[in-house]
């Protein structure tokens, strides 16, 4: 009869501790039904649930295993496994697989502990805990502080109400200040193709239509009125042609000198850099300008603009824009557009924003990320991330630190 045994091994990592372990395994004809191994600070944990057919008598398999083990000053034990335990097992393969990302400039206890709380009440399990982020060091200074990702990545199965795990994540998050991903583990996940960002407060940490306000001596008007339309208290194209027309009479030159001073977003440019490197296609979809669109499209190396246009006669801003507007529903319209021209579905589309405009796009983009968005976005939206740059939606990607490439540095 064939016995389940599951042997772990734990100890001091070297080369060739595994190979050394399943020779021995080789040597009965057993089966590995299943085999993990972790390193964490140079200590290996392996795992492996063996099948010692009947013509192997389990207990000199496991004394050649115990041997070689204590060879290689490793710790061993053994646990039987009855075959309805494991049949019990095998049935849990087909249940929904979620992805849980925890996201933070450095990783404290007490949000690992709410994170898995919260995933033990809904009642799923941890299959697999990895860290995408690189190794922090122990020392900070003021400058790493600032820059320091943390990130935790956790695969778990089971049913869950989405809506419910999502708002107790939220609240987390906020009580915390650290940011919870919660996404469907299927196909989609690892087949995206395409990413649409906003550009005001988003690709850029500025609204570029406050920046011209000020030059007309108009700013805190303006700057009143977008807030209002960022919270989702007006109308986007009303707030945003009465914004317009207050520019009346600025000086086109004007325009040059803001955009050789937007302050991109932090992490934006590592973000596009492995994108593009990793075969992903990128848009602007702004409710923005098109000429603060395209310099960002030169600087940053994006395939696709599409913002409004500010109407010019003679070198000055008539207080018009040409139509169409692009205001939220425009953007989701253009994200569908979009994926129907690169032969793509929705669900493979990445959309990122950060105001009350921006939620049609993020609603219907296979991952819709709210980016240090207003309280309603990012209740609204499916994910966000607040505490990292924009090089935080890699981690969401599954993507290790180890994976990622740092842009070349500009002369």
């Amino acid at each position: 009869m064939t016995e389940l045994v599951l042997i772990r091994v734990t100890g001091a990592d070297k080369p060739g501790l595994t190979a050394s372990i399943s020779a021995i395994l080789a040597q009965y004809g057993v089966t590995i039904l299943d085999i993990g191994q972790a390193e964490i600070h140079d200590t290996l944990s392996l795992g492996i649930l063996a099948a010692i057919p009947a013509s192997a008598d389990a207990a000199p398999v496991l004394k050649d295993v115990l041997f070689k083990a204590h060879e290689l000053g490793l710790s061993v034990s053994f646990t039987p496994v009855s075959a309805d335990s494991y049949e019990n097992w095998v049935a849990g393969q087909g249940k929904s697989r979620h992805i849980i990302t925890l996201l933070a400039r450095s990783m404290e206890a007490e949000a690992i502990a709410r994170v898995t709380r919260v995933i033990a009440d809904s009642g799923l399990n941890i299959d697999q805990i990895s860290r995408l982020s690189g190794r922090v060091p122990l020392e900070q200074t003021e400058q790493t502080d600032t820059k320091t990702r943390a990130c935790v990545e956790f695969s778990v199965r089971g049913e869950a109400d989405q809506s419910v795990m999502r708002a107790r994540f939220l609240e987390v998050a906020n009580e915390l200040g650290v940011d919870v991903a919660f996404q469907v583990d299927d196909v989609y996940r690892r087949s995206r193709r395409l990413v649409a960002f906003d550009m005001d407060s988003t690709l850029i940490e500025t609204e570029v239509i406050d920046e011209l306000a000020r030059a007309a001596g108009v700013g805190e008007q303006v700057a009143a009125i977008t807030e209002r339309a960022m919270q989702g208290e007006l109308d986007f194209k009303q707030s945003f042609a009465e914004r317009v027309s207050l520019l009346k009479g600025l000086n086109a030159d004007v325009l040059e000198g803001i955009a050789q001073n937007l302050p991109i977003t932090e992490g934006a440019e590592r973000l596009i850099y492995n994108l593009r490197a990793l075969g992903y296609k990128t848009a602007i979809l702004s409710g923005g300008f098109n000429y603060f669109g395209r310099y960002l499209q030169k600087r940053l190396g994006i395939d696709y603009v599409f913002a409004n246009e500010l109407e010019m006669e003679n070198g000055i801003v008539t207080g018009r824009v040409i139509e169409p507007v692009v205001d939220g529903q425009r953007k989701a319209d253009l994200l569908r557009e979009l994926a129907a021209k690169e032969g793509i579905r929705l669900e493979q589309t990445i959309a990122v924003g950060d105001g009350a405009n921006d939620l049609p796009m993020l609603s219907i983009a296979g991952l819709g990320i709210a980016f240090r968005a207003k309280p309603l976005v990012r209740e609204n939206a499916r994910h966000s991330i607040s505490t990292l740059g924009l090089d935080g939606i890699l981690y969401l990607l599954g993507y290790r630190d180890r994976d990622i490439m740092e842009p070349p540095v500009a002369d």
